[in-house]
């Protein structure tokens, strides 16, 4: 994988670089600002980009807001957020253009790599990983006229998982159901929100998982 990374903090940005190439990516621009971000992947136009929320000049969020600019010049670059922090708005607008290829995970709950590379290739490949954190928060403006109305309780279970990045294997051993039955409700969710199989399964699992994040 072609990777940029954008990270003000100089230590975790060569961290993340050691890490990624000990794995085999090849890391071809390492940004400390938004602005530069955008640039980069722009030039670049990398396999993913793993990028910092708060970067300079004030520190807030300007590296999801560099992440939405460099999708809107770059339709759908893959962005892998990786933060200490859940900025909800901009997360958002992440979301927005219903591409996929997107993630959010926290630095202090990735306690392993492999999950993390695991969770890189996904977005890599068009898929999306957010950290059950993020999920929580993103749900809390829950719209009226909500989308997931006609989803059981087991779907929604089901589907919070698909969002966090689990394989249906995964899912079963979480939910203690057979992989057969988790097929069936993946298949529910997927008759319910109208993602009929003119798509492929991987696809419509990430506009599932979209739906799911944007109502």
């Amino acid at each position: 994988m072609r990777v940029v990374v954008a990270d003000d903090a100089v230590l975790i940005r060569e961290g993340l670089v050691r890490l990624l190439e000990e794995f085999g990516c090849e890391v071809v621009a390492t940004v400390g600002d938004g602005d530069a971000l955008v640039v980069a992947i722009a030039e670049h136009k990398p396999d993913v980009s793993v990028v910092d929320v708060r970067m300079p000049p004030s520190f807030t969020d300007e590296g999801l807001k560099a992440a939405v600019e460099a999708r809107r010049r770059v339709p759908g670059a893959p962005v892998l957020i990786l933060s200490q922090y859940v900025e909800v708005s901009y997360a958002d607008d992440l979301l927005a253009d219903a591409r996929g290829a997107v993630g959010y995970l926290l630095k202090d709950r990735v306690v392993d790599v492999e999950e993390f590379l695991e969770g890189l290739r996904r977005v890599a490949a068009g898929g999306t990983v957010f950290d059950p954190q993020v999920v929580s928060q993103l749900m809390v403006r829950r719209r009226k006229d909500d989308p997931l109305a006609q989803l059981t309780p087991r779907e929604r279970e089901v589907l919070g998982l698909m969002a966090e990045g689990k394989s249906n294997p995964a899912i079963g051993r979480q939910l203690v159901i057979s992989d057969g039955a988790v097929e069936k409700h993946i298949r529910s969710i997927f008759n319910k929100l109208g993602l009929y199989a003119e798509d492929s399964d991987q696809h419509r699992r990430v506009l599932a998982v979209l739906t799911y994040l944007r109502s």
